[in-house]
């Protein structure tokens, strides 16, 4: 994840109005198509926002295990998929003075930490294969413009129709800052993520992932402001990671260089939140994905 979040912030600026943004979405196709071999099929979503383009770059792959009496099973269907998210662009506007076209606006922790963790994941799920008899989509989405108040993210959910396809959408965005504690946020969205909520307090017990505390809280609409929130207003399961979402407290001395130029990568203070967060991530995913085929 290291070198990814690297790779990424050497691209100056991934904010949209920047060259760099380009060259990001650039970065994030190769390293994606280079795992094509595995089953990956690499797809991108392009839209407009105010005379901005945008573009979500998805990645879906189909897990698929057998039993040991079962042979393979059958094609994977058009529901009870799995979306894990995070988005790649960035900004520094609390920088005086900051002129977005040309400025920095590194986003190490906002949110290259999301972004490399995701493609961390990919080369992850390139090789997974459960030992049980099931099948399940994942798809990796890269959103653009969650900046912009979740544009990306909220133009894609757009594109949904009932019934939708995916059963759970998870979201990670800025997990590498806290040098207290490996603290985490658990953001869920309405009354229909509570189970997921309850699964992913599970999930980091169960598999003694370590983060503590998980402080799982509610939110009601799209004034939480995560790449979760659309899937959540539309009825499908979704949370959020994030290292705060809220006011500084005991466990969190807050980050002030987020929407800076100064969120750079020697900010990332705690590298063994950042993975005890992707590796949270990754298990509820999979853990989704390993129920039984209906």
């Amino acid at each position: 994840m290291d070198a990814h979040l690297g790779a990424l912030t050497s691209f100056v600026s991934r904010d949209v109005h920047h060259p760099g943004h380009a060259k990001a979405q650039a970065y994030i196709k190769e390293q994606l198509g280079a795992l094509a071999y595995y089953g990956w099929k690499i797809e991108s979503q392009r839209t407009v926002y105010q005379g901005i383009p945008l573009e979500n770059i998805f990645a879906t792959i189909d897990v698929r295990g057998v039993g040991p009496d079962t042979g393979p099973i059958g094609p994977i269907g058009n529901t009870g998929w799995i979306l894990v998210s995070a988005h790649y662009d960035s900004i520094a506007n609390r920088t005086p003075g900051w002129r977005p076209s040309i400025d920095p606006a590194p986003g190490a922790d906002d949110n290259a930490t999301g972004t490399a963790a995701l493609l961390e994941f990919a080369r992850v799920l390139s090789t997974y294969r459960p030992g049980a008899p099931v099948e399940s989509r994942i798809v990796l989405a890269f959103f653009d413009g969650e900046e912009l108040f979740f544009k990306g993210s909220g133009a894609y959910m757009s594109t949904l129709q009932k019934p939708y396809p995916y059963k759970a959408a998870i979201n990670l965005d800025m997990v590498g800052f806290n040098p207290i504690t490996d603290r985490l946020d658990l953001l869920w969205y309405t009354n229909v993520s509570a189970g997921l909520r309850d699964r992913a307090l599970k999930v980091n017990e169960t598999f003694k992932i370590g983060l503590a505390p998980l402080n799982a809280q509610f939110a009601a609409d799209g004034n939480t402001i995560m790449d979760a929130a659309p899937f959540g207003i539309a009825g499908i399961p979704s949370i959020a990671f994030v290292q705060r979402y809220g006011e500084n407290d005991a466990t969190f001395p807050g980050n002030y260089t987020f929407h800076t130029v100064n969120d750079t990568p020697d900010k990332i203070t705690n590298k063994r939140l950042w993975l005890k967060a992707a590796k949270l991530t990754l298990a509820v995913a999979l853990d989704l994905a390993n129920e039984p085929a209906q």
